[in-house]
């Protein structure tokens, strides 16, 4: 038999398989999920039963398949694709609850960072670069080093000097945001 002919055989089971289970895994599924949810069920049952219309019991070449050798088994499989369906529904629902509990910070909230933006453009590239894949990926000198490169080591040297310079900086701009702050005395008042 050729590919062809094999192709042909399986379609024209499967099509056979479709004409009697598919009015009855509909209604079976329609008592059991929502209505806008049936059809996906329906269609995803309908893909499994096609990938495995060779292990369907009863099904002959040539003829309608029996219905009632058929359809306990393609239940089986509609009963498995509404599991799936469900715990997909679930996962999403609680998605969904969990980044509405996530509350935005009001936008007068949200916290300026304009001196540590400052402190990392006064570093060079690289290091920039290392400090980023360190604070904001969370990646260890050896994941930085792979990633960049360079030895692990260079990595650990190149981050406590661009640490040590961000911090220099921002001690530095707080105490100038100080001094700024500070009003100087006008001399005393006549007494």
């Amino acid at each position: 038999m050729t590919e062809q002919e094999t192709r042909r055989l399986r379609r024209a089971r499967f099509e056979g398989l479709a004409h009697v289970v598919t009015e009855p895994l509909h209604r079976y599924l329609l008592r059991r999920k929502a209505p806008d949810m049936v059809e996906d069920v329906l269609s995803e049952t309908m893909l499994v039963l096609w990938r495995r219309v060779d292990h369907v019991p009863g099904l002959r070449n040539g003829s309608l398949p029996d219905r009632d050798e058929v359809l306990p088994w393609c239940y089986g499989v509609a009963r498995g694709c509404l599991a799936n369906a469900r715990r997909a529904h679930g996962r999403r629902v609680r998605l969904v609850e969990r980044l509405m509990s996530v509350q935005q910070a009001p936008a007068s909230a949200v916290a300026d960072h304009s001196d540590l933006h400052a402190a990392l453009d006064a570093l060079g590239e690289l290091d920039r670069e290392v400090i980023r894949l360190w604070a904001w990926e969370e990646l260890a000198p050896r994941q930085i080093a792979e990633a960049t490169g360079m030895t692990s080591n260079a990595v650990s040297m190149r981050l406590h000097r661009a640490k040590k310079k961000i911090a220099d900086q921002l001690q530095a701009r707080r105490k100038n945001a100080e001094l700024a702050g500070h009003k100087m005395s006008e001399g005393r008042s006549g007494q």
